[in-house]
């Protein structure tokens, strides 16, 4: 398979790491668009729509190379959760989360702009917490310091033993579902 020039278009360190662990060179070159709560849409609408709009801003900067973008949300009861603002915002989630079943939606975004390529699907998996004590929340919170991650907590750190049990996709939970991200990638390079 031909090699099309690869732009991650993320910050996140989990992504990047991800990417690498099957093996794929590309450019980590992260987009400048931040979710906005305020935008009413249903929860997998919502992670796809920011995944698109954070492809977007850098396939306009990079036409000729494709683009990944990717947005990961906690859902709890209907209501996304999105990253903490504070430490005090995360005890709130992870609260919230305790004993609890959740769900993950990553959306994410293949843009190859001058093929006018645009491949935009989500993956959800079913998270369900272990009951947490507020100890336990207050020294994960200060000793993780989980405020870069939806939902307040990284599945792939000391949170692990907190998860009782994963429905879906495991990487999707760390912030990017690989396997169905490479079907996507294969079809796209196939035709390059």
């Amino acid at each position: 398979m031909n090699q099309v020039p690869l732009i991650l278009a993320s910050g996140s360190p989990r992504r990047k790491f991800l990417l690498e662990q099957i093996g794929l060179e590309f450019q980590v070159i992260p987009s400048d668009i931040h979710e906005d709560f305020s935008i009413s849409l249903p929860p997998r609408d919502f992670a796809e729509h920011f995944a698109k709009l954070k492809a977007d801003y850098v396939a306009n900067q990079f036409p000729d190379q494709l683009v990944i973008g990717a947005d990961t949300i906690v859902i709890l009861k209907n209501k996304i959760l999105g990253k903490p603002a504070n430490k005090g915002e995360a005890v709130k989630m992870l609260s919230l989360l305790s004993g609890q079943t959740h769900t993950v939606i990553t959306g994410v975004c293949l843009e190859l702009k001058n093929q006018k390529i645009c491949k935009i699907f989500s993956e959800e998996t079913r998270v369900t917490f272990q009951h947490l004590s507020k100890n336990e929340i207050k020294n994960y919170i200060e000793t993780y310091d989980p405020l870069d991650k939806a939902g307040s907590y990284g599945i792939q750190d000391w949170f692990s033993v907190c998860v009782k049990k994963v429905n879906g996709c495991f990487y999707n939970v760390v912030g990017f579902p690989l396997s169905a991200f490479y079907q996507r990638y294969k079809t796209i390079i196939s035709t390059n």
